[in-house]
C-alpha cells in the first residue's frame, strides 16, 4: 500500500538567501479508481490509507450503500506494476446479493462534484432522489456557540500528518457533547469526509443522527451533500460555504455553520439547533 508521506529534497531560501538543501516531508497523492461489481465508477486523487472506507463512503454519498450488509466484499484489484506488484490504487466494491446496482452514467458520476456542469436544481434534485436518510434528530441537537467554538482546536490537535506536512485537509465527527468520535486526513477534503462516513457505515453506525461534522476548509455543495446522505444534522466549517451548499442545507434541514473561528461563526441554515438563548443566560451569570 502507498505511503501517507514521502521525503523530497528541497532548496531552502530565507530572506532571499539560499540557506542550504534538506529533505522535506510531503503528503502523498495517488489516484484511486473505484469499481462497482467490476465496472469502473470513479477516480479520485487521494492520500493512501483507509481506501476501503473511502470507497464505501463514496458509495454512501452516491446513494448506493446504506448499511454494512449492502457490501459483500471490498478488495484491491488490477493495477499491477511492471514487476507484478500491486499498486493498491484500484478497489472493487462487490455489492451483496439483492442490492440494486445503479445505472453508471456520466451524469451520475459527476453530479456530486462542485465544479460539474450541472445546474443547481439538477444537483439538488439528485440528492433529493437518492438520499436514504432524512435529517431526523429527535429531539433536535442543541449546540451552544461555546461548544462549537471549541471543536476546531480539538480537530487541529488530532491532525497528526498535517503536523509533519502542512498539506492535508481534515474532517472529524463529534458527539453532541463535543467528544471527538473520529478524524480522517486526506489531500482531498471530500475524501476525508468519505473516509469518515465509510468507517461509520462499516461499523453499522448510519445514520449519524446525533453527530456533528467539522471540516477544515470551506463547505462546498459536495460536502453538504455527503453530510445529508449520511443523515448528519450539523455541518460546520472553518471557512465559507457555497451558495448551493446553503440552499441544500435549507431544503434538507441541515444546520450549516461557516467561518467557525474562535467565538465567531455564521449560521447559514438550521439555526434552531444553536442554543443562543442558553448561551446568553450563561454569559449573564458569568
Amino acid at each position: 500500500m502507498g505511503r501517507v508521506t514521502e521525503r523530497h529534497r528541497v532548496v531552502r531560501i530565507r530572506g532571499g538567501v539560499d540557506v542550504g538543501a534538506r529533505a522535506d516531508t510531503l503528503v502523498s497523492e495517488e489516484p484511486l479508481e473505484i469499481r462497482l461489481n467490476g465496472r469502473p465508477l470513479a477516480i479520485t486523487m487521494r492520500t493512501p490509507g483507509d481506501d476501503f472506507a473511502l470507497a464505501a463512503g463514496f458509495l454512501v454519498s452516491e446513494g448506493v450503500l446504506a448499511a454494512a450488509s449492502d457490501v459483500r466484499n471490498i478488495v484491491y484489484c488490477a493495477g499491477a506494476k511492471d514487476d507484478g506488484t500491486n499498486t493498491y490504487n484500484v478497489v472493487d466494491v462487490q455489492l451483496a446479493p439483492g442490492v440494486e446496482v445503479p445505472d453508471i452514467t456520466l451524469e451520475r458520476n459527476v453530479y456530486t462534484t462542485s465544479s460539474c456542469g450541472l445546474c443547481g436544481k439538477a444537483s439538488l434534485d439528485a440528492v433529493r432522489t437518492t438520499a436514504r436518510f432524512a435529517i431526523a434528530d429527535e429531539p433536535p441537537l442543541r449546540l451552544t456557540p461555546a461548544l462549537l467554538a471549541a471543536l476546531p482546536d480539538r480537530l487541529r490537535a488530532a491532525q497528526k500528518v498535517f503536523d509533519r506536512t502542512g498539506g492535508l485537509h481534515a474532517a472529524a465527527l463529534f458527539s453532541e457533547d463535543g467528544e471527538l468520535l473520529d478524524v480522517r486526513e486526506d489531500v482531498g477534503r471530500h475524501n476525508a469526509v468519505d473516509k469518515l462516513v465509510g468507517r461509520a457505515v462499516q461499523a453499522g453506525l448510519l445514520p449519524l443522527r446525533r453527530a456533528v461534522l467539522l471540516v477544515s476548509g470551506r463547505a462546498s455543495f459536495e460536502l453538504a451533500q455527503k453530510a445529508v446522505m449520511a443523515g448528519i444534522p450539523v455541518l460546520a466549517a472553518v471557512s465559507a460555504p457555497s451558495s448551493l451548499a446553503v440552499e441544500l442545507a435549507a431544503e434538507t434541514g441541515l444546520t450549516l455553520v461557516g467561518f467557525l473561528r474562535g467565538d465567531d461563526m455564521n449560521v447559514y441554515a438550521g439555526a434552531h439547533r444553536i442554543a443562543l438563548e442558553q448561551a446568553r443566560t450563561e454569559a449573564g451569570k458569568a
